[in-house]
Order: structure tokens, then sequence, then C-alpha cells
């Protein structure tokens, strides 16, 4: 059974950063993708970021050139580098791993993820 946890979560001024962890127990297989999806209160939730099984990235169109995803394979950790945050981004973060169609690549389809964490709440505020 795969559990993800996440961490980081704060609140922060906007312009500030933050940095997101998931840590990963479970995934036996080497072959899988990992990605950060956010909901906000009142709207769906939304693909952030992801990163596949090669360390092939793709990000939401909102946060391309502020958002890094990153992750250590070994130590089975996902990192989410928040820079220059807005008020927007203010969301519940979740950590989100597919295994079963990491054929897919690097998936902002929520559909293609099968197992999902808690959530870790950022605030953005001015």
């Amino acid at each position: 059974q795969v559990q993800l946890v996440e961490s980081g979560g704060d609140s922060v001024q906007a312009g500030g950063s933050l940095r997101l962890s998931c840590t990963a127990s479970g995934l036996i297989s080497s072959r899988y993708s990992m990605a950060w999806f956010r909901q906000a209160p009142g709207k769906e939730r939304e693909g952030v970021a992801s990163i596949d099984a090669d360390g092939i990235t793709k990000y939401a169109d909102s946060v391309k050139g502020r958002f890094t995803i990153s992750k250590d394979n070994a130590k089975k950790i996902l990192d989410l580098q928040m820079n220059s945050l807005y008020l927007d981004d203010t969301a519940m973060y979740y950590c989100a791993a597919n295994r079963y169609r990491w054929y897919r690549g690097a998936t902002l389809s929520q559909s293609d993820f099968d197992s999902w964490g808690q959530g870790t709440q950022v605030t953005v505020s001015s």
C-alpha cells in the first residue's frame, strides 16, 4: 500500500517562497510518476506540476517559471519549490503517485494518479 505524506505548507506573504515535500512509502517499482495538485476553496482540484520516471517535468501555465518540481528516487521524496507566490496560489496542495499509467509520462490528468496524500495548506496573503 502506498502512503504519501505532504509537509511544508504555511502562511506566506505574496512574493515569498515555500518548499513543499512529499514522502512516499510503499512504492516498489521504479517506474512511476508523481505530481502536485492543488484545490482552492470553491474551485476544482487542478494539476500544478508533474515529473515522470525519467525526470521529465510538466507544469501548469499558471506556475511556469515560478515553481520547480523535483524528486529524489532513492529517498522517495517529491519536492515543490514555489517562488514568487501569488494570492491565487492559496490552496490545499496534494501529492499524487501514478503507478499504473506511468507510461503516459509527466501528466497533469487526475485520472492517471492512483494514490493521494492528505494535503498541506498553503496560504498567501498580501
